[in-house]
């Protein structure tokens, strides 16, 4: 029995963030996700934020607080993609994903550290991706994003790892999500090629190891960047 936690996912509005926001709340957390439109699961408490606005997060957490108590474990889950190869890439398509996929973890999780510091307790589990240490063409600033939350984690874990909080990495490999079922078939069959478990992973997939890391089981893991990736990115 893990023991009951307020829990905080940010972009648990679909897809990743919703599946892990849904498994917290089936383990008996106190689930709140941060969104810039739509909703969270049923039970869940959903608060409007901005991963690139520092005010917008400190207000959201100021509302989780205020309904459920100190934040004890934040998924840092919100992300976006721009894509395009590095010769068309302008700054400002690099910049922004920069800003709300590893800027935006570190406004997060700098505002939700002093409540762990209180409370001597914390898990940081941080949304990265197979791409951030495998690669992608196209992704240079996706991947880059992904990528520094790995030396995030660690260096965390290094500061913070004396107080009983650990900071993790989940990298998923191909998820099937919204996103995923719009590629073409044949990009669909390539991918699918490359990944020795012969299929795409489920959400709940990803749900799973953030359940285990945020649980009673996971205190003495930190700084571990964990693949669900069905073996594509191994050795990477």
């Amino acid at each position: 029995m893990t023991t009951s936690r307020t829990v905080l996912v940010t972009g648990g509005n679909r897809g990743i963030g919703y599946a892990i926001a849904e498994r917290m709340n089936a383990d008996g957390h106190r689930v709140a996700v941060t969104a810039r439109s739509g909703e969270g699961p049923e039970g869940s408490l959903t608060v409007r934020a901005d991963m690139t606005d520092a005010a917008s997060i400190d207000a959201a957490f100021a509302e989780i607080e205020a309904q459920l108590g100190a934040v004890e474990v934040v998924v840092a889950n919100a992300g976006i993609t721009k894509d395009t190869l590095l010769l068309r890439m302008t700054e400002e398509e690099f910049t922004s994903v920069i800003d709300t996929n590893l800027t935006g973890t570190f406004r997060v999780v700098k505002r939700a550290a002093k409540g762990l510091l209180k409370g001597r307790f914390g898990r940081v589990i941080l949304i990265s991706s197979v791409v951030g240490l495998y690669g992608s063409p196209g992704q240079i600033n996706y991947s880059s994003s992904k990528a520094a939350l790995v030396g995030f984690a660690r260096s965390l874990t290094r500061e913070l790892g004396a107080r009983n909080i650990t900071a993790n990495v989940i990298a998923p490999g191909f998820i099937e999500t919204d996103m995923t079922a719009a590629l073409p078939e044949e990009q669909q069959k390539q991918y699918l090629s490359n990944i020795p478990a012969n299929r795409f992973g489920q959400v709940a997939e990803i749900a799973g190891a953030a359940s285990f890391l945020a649980g009673d089981d996971a205190a003495y893991i930190s700084g571990a960047v964990i693949p669900v990736d069905g073996g594509l990115g191994m050795g990477h």
